[in-house]
């Protein structure tokens, strides 16, 4: 112990066995021992007494679309690295487009990592694309150390992204199976989008009519099916439809590889509460009833559900029209997560444990980053720092991500960050931040 430079002291850290008081000890950027709360500092060591504020492993959020290079405008790595920190999440995935050029191929790659190196606030992994055209660059992307591959069913929004048919589909999943990656799915069915009522306007009600349940369920076993032939390892981006939720509990009773993530807006948000013109809550697929919400709340208990990600899809405020057919859809959510799931899941019975299992363990498990995701020795010294009973009313002009708009403005919210800290190092403090820190992280062989 005599190389202990830090101990964090709580009555209540939050550990793979559970929550205790324990003083957590840190050298070198990882945790090298839980030990009691009243254990002795190490001589030489700094104390960082956190009183009854919880201590909990920082959030990893796989789903994080930060649209930089290209579309710098409407996000960029400086703006979401430091709306994650704000948010107690020390480690994302950036999703493959929205930026110029996308990550589809290794060059590409290599640009997003030069654009990120000396902006992240947190540690930032990679996603690849799988695109119709780029089956050659996908075992080089999995070299070059991407989390995996996303592929779109259904038009994504973007023309330099074009979805998969069901063929593409299967050669893409086959390659990615054959080295033994992870393919991550938006999972709408583009015939039952083109067969839905495409009317347009303001009113939420006719939008939630253009991407029905359907859309999904069909995608959804499509995939599975695709999945089980193959033996290839799935992943279902944003599932929304609690309809699917019963293919997908019996897939995962037939073995069959794959992980389901959702996300709070889908949680916490409701169908029956959108005001029309409000598209700062549009999304695809989208925010779908209360009596759907509840299912999905039933599945993560039960495990059908894996994790909840934020789907960090943020655009500049202009794109956001009150047409819910034009309006960009995404929904701005990083720095929110955690109180938005914390105030809805203890409403619903459910522990800080629990939203630290389905938002830092599983998420750190799905991407294979062993050294985050829990407070144990050996792991990685990130940390967040929560008071859980205190709230906090949504303000705009307070979030970090760079367009301020929020489907969550108004709401009072518990569950407010106090800190967050990276390999041992505070990042974050009431709201004020160091100079970036992050690292640029790569797949684990």
């Amino acid at each position: 112990m005599s190389d202990v430079e830090l101990v964090l002291r709580s009555t209540r850290v939050i550990t793979p066995e559970g929550t205790r008081p324990a003083a957590v000890a840190v050298a070198g950027g990882k945790i090298t021992a839980v030990l009691p709360h009243d254990a002795e500092v190490p001589a030489g060591a700094r104390l960082e007494d956190l009183g009854d504020d919880v201590l909990l492993p920082g959030l990893v959020d796989t789903h994080v679309h930060v649209n930089d290079p290209g579309r710098t405008h409407w996000e960029g790595f400086w703006t979401a690295t430091r709306a994650a920190a704000a948010g107690g999440i020390t480690t994302l995935v950036d999703m493959p487009l929205n930026s110029l050029p996308p990550t589809t191929t290794v060059g590409n790659l290599r640009t997003k990592r030069e654009v990120a190196a000396d902006k992240a606030h947190v540690d930032v992994g990679f996603w690849g694309g799988a695109l119709p055209d780029n089956v050659k660059d996908l075992r080089p992307l999995h070299d070059a150390g991407v989390f995996g591959f996303k592929a779109f069913l259904s038009p994504s929004g973007v023309d330099e992204f074009p979805e998969l048919d069901q063929e593409r589909l299967a050669r893409s999943m086959a390659e990615i199976a054959g080295f033994g990656g992870l393919l991550i799915v938006h999972a709408e069915d583009p015939h039952h989008l083109a067969a839905a009522p495409q009317q347009g306007g303001p009113r939420y009600t006719d939008f939630l009519a253009s991407r029905p349940r359907d859309a999904e369920d069909t995608a959804i076993a499509n995939l599975l099916a695709q999945a089980k032939r193959l033996d290839a390892r799935v992943h279902v981006l944003h599932l929304s439809s609690s309809d699917a939720l019963p293919l997908i509990a019996g897939a995962k009773a037939e073995g069959v590889p794959v992980t389901v993530e959702t996300c709070p807006h889908y949680l916490t948000l409701t169908a029956e509460e959108v005001p029309d013109g409000a598209s700062e809550f549009k999304c695809c697929p989208p925010i779908r009833e209360a009596a759907n919400q509840d299912l999905l709340w039933q599945a993560l208990a039960d495990g059908t559900i894996d994790c909840v990600v934020t789907d960090h899809s943020p655009s500049t405020a202009d794109l956001k029209t009150d047409d819910f057919a034009t309006a960009w859809g995404g929904i701005s959510g990083l720095q929110l997560s955690l109180p938005a799931i914390w105030t809805e899941a203890r409403r619903r019975g459910h522990s800080l444990e629990d939203v630290v299992r389905w938002m830092s363990a599983r998420t750190a498990r799905l991407v294979g980053l062993a050294q985050k995701g829990a407070i144990e020795a050996g792991r990685d010294a990130d940390f967040a720092v929560l008071a859980p009973d205190e709230t906090f009313t949504v303000d705009p002009a307070a979030l970090q991500h760079r367009n301020r708009v929020t489907a969550y403005a108004g709401k009072t919210l518990s569950g407010v960050v106090k800190s967050t800290w990276l390999r041992g190092e505070r990042i974050m403090a009431d709201g004020e931040f160091t100079e970036p820190k992050g690292r640029l992280l790569s797949r684990e062989p």
